[in-house]
Parts: structure tokens; sequence; C-alpha cells
């Protein structure tokens, strides 16, 4: 395939593997500071590198919609695809929490237009969805949670940024969202035909909503109360239902979809960091650390996955 052919298929869902790196990081700079574990500087290095890569995807991605505006347009429409656009908001959005520590002017500014792009991307989206004629039930899929539970996370770098309404209004947003849709998908995996293999990973992003809003939550109120503990123990309970189910989830062929798995997981290694460090209970500490072990080996496993799967496909990156 020629190289212009590979950048009219380059998916706009490549922007997972920067919400996949970003969330290592953030766990990084989490076990350094909570669970004891000098990872620090690796977690900047990852930040460093996690960066680097974003521009490049932004600029290749923007290249395509100069070259082949149809072809985002198609990605636009897709009752799948559309999910993937906010994955730019939200890589904004990560990469400012995890540049705070270390530049906190580069953090502002990323915050401000992350957010506010998280804000024009989640009302196109839901208008978007709310005004189609083609979708149907067996469309949904957990990938739907990330236009609009995508906004719990501004909190987590916007609490020392933005004002507090601001903040408070994101995560309002995202988690009635996340209550609305968790009915929602929940109908159409029970009641409905199973996901079609290729998004069977996006299982995973069921632990996201609960474990990032405990995040955000704490963030915004700076305790641990009777609600946080509702929302950690649904993301801790929900990584156990899923983790059971590994051998099912290792059997699906390797695609972008994989990198479902990590953002996730980097999220309840986290707030599993943060429930050690507000309780002082060594079992978190093991949870986090069994998770962050976890963590580690599949960000590896996905790097080397990803990047044979580049060497194979070019910008394409999978096949068709």
């Amino acid at each position: 395939m020629s190289a212009l052919g590979e950048l009219e298929r380059f998916p706009i869902s490549v922007f997972s593997v920067v919400m996949g790196l970003g969330g290592f990081a953030l766990a990084l700079r989490a076990a350094d500071d909570h669970l004891g574990l000098p990872s620090a500087g690796m977690g900047l290095a990852v930040t460093v590198v996690t960066s680097v890569l974003f521009l490049a995807l932004l600029g290749l991605y923007g290249l395509k919609g100069a070259r082949y505006p149809s072809a985002v347009a198609a990605e636009w429409a897709h009752p799948a695809k559309i999910s993937f656009f906010p994955t730019l908001s939200i890589s904004l959005i990560l990469l400012s929490a995890a540049w705070l520590p270390h530049a906190p002017g580069l953090a502002r500014a990323l915050i401000v237009a992350g957010s506010s792009l998280q804000l024009v991307l989640t009302v196109a989206v839901l208008s978007a969805w709310l005004y189609q004629t083609t979708f149907e039930v067996q469309h949904s899929n957990p990938a739907w949670f990330i236009p609009l539970v995508g906004n719990v996370l501004v909190p987590i770098a916007g609490v020392s940024q933005l004002s507090a309404e601001t903040s408070w209004f994101f995560f309002s947003v995202g988690m009635v969202f996340w209550l609305l849709l968790f009915a929602i998908l929940l109908n159409r995996l029970i009641f409905h035909s199973p996901l079609p293999e290729k998004l069977v990973p996006t299982f995973f992003i069921f632990i996201a909503p609960p474990a990032v809003g405990f995040i955000a939550y704490l963030g915004l109120t700076g305790g641990l109360d009777p609600f946080a503990r509702v929302l950690y123990y649904t993301a801790l309970f929900l990584t156990l239902l899923l983790l059971v189910q590994l051998p099912r989830f290792s059997r699906v062929v390797f695609g972008l979809s994989w990198w479902a798995y990590s953002f996730p997981l980097a999220a309840v290694t986290v707030a599993s960091a943060l429930m050690h460090a507000h309780t002082g209970l060594p079992l978190f500490r093991l949870v986090a650390l069994g998770l962050l072990a976890l963590l580690t080996v599949l960000v590896a496993v996905l790097v080397v996955r990803t990047a044979a799967a580049t060497r194979r496909h070019g910008l394409a990156l999978e096949q068709p």
C-alpha cells in the first residue's frame, strides 16, 4: 500500500495509545508519591516520550484531515469510531496532569486547551448521537463512555489550575452520563448480540469511569468519604470481574483496540495507590503494586505489538 493510502486509513483511535502511555506515566508518579517506589524519573521519561508521540500523531492526523477530509468525515459518521475523537482532548488533559509537577505553565496551557476541546467534542458527539438515523442497539459499545465520561478527567489536572466550579461542572457531566450509559450498555450486552471480537478489549473501559471518578473526587473534596469508597470499590470489582476473564481476552487478534486495556488499568492503579495513601492499609499497597506490575508488562507488550503492526501495515496500522 502506498504511503498516501496508508495515511487515508490512519485511524483516529490511534490517540488511545497516548491515553494509555499518559495513564502509565501518572501511575508511575503515583507509585513514587504513595508507594515508596523510585519511579518518578521513569514517569518523567514516559511523559516526554508520550508528548513527542502525541505531536507526531497530531501532525499525521492533521495531514490526513487536510488531504482526505472525506475519510475523517466517514470516521465521524461511524457508530464506533466517532467515540474516539475525544481521545484527542483526553490526551491533552492527561499530558497536563503528567507535566504539572515539572512544567506548571505548560500544564496550564494543556488543561485549558484540553478541557475546552473536551467540551466542544462532548456537545458535538452527543448532538450527532441524538440526530442520527442509522444507529441501532448493537452499535453501542463501551467506547461510548469516552466522549462523555472523559469529562471526569478534567478535575484531575484542573483542580489546581482551573476554577473549582469549572472542575465540578466537568465532573458532574461525566458522572451523570456514566450512570446513564452504564445501564444502556449493560442492557445491550446482556440482551442483544455479543460485541464484535475487535471491540472485546473495550470491556476494560468499564473500569475507567469509577476509577477516574474516585481520583477526581478526592482532588475536589480532599478526603475519603462514603461516596469515594463506592467509586473505588466499584472500580475494584469491575477490575476483578475482567481480570478473571483474561484467557478470553488473550484470544482476541491484536489491534489498536488492545490499548483499551491500558488506560483503565492505569486509572485503577492510581486509585489504589491513593486508597493506600488515605487509609494506610497495607492491602491497598499490595493491590496497587500488583496492578502496576501488570500494567508495566501490558504496556511493554502493547508497544512491541504496535511497533510490529506499524512495520507490517504502515500508518494504516491494521488490516481493514
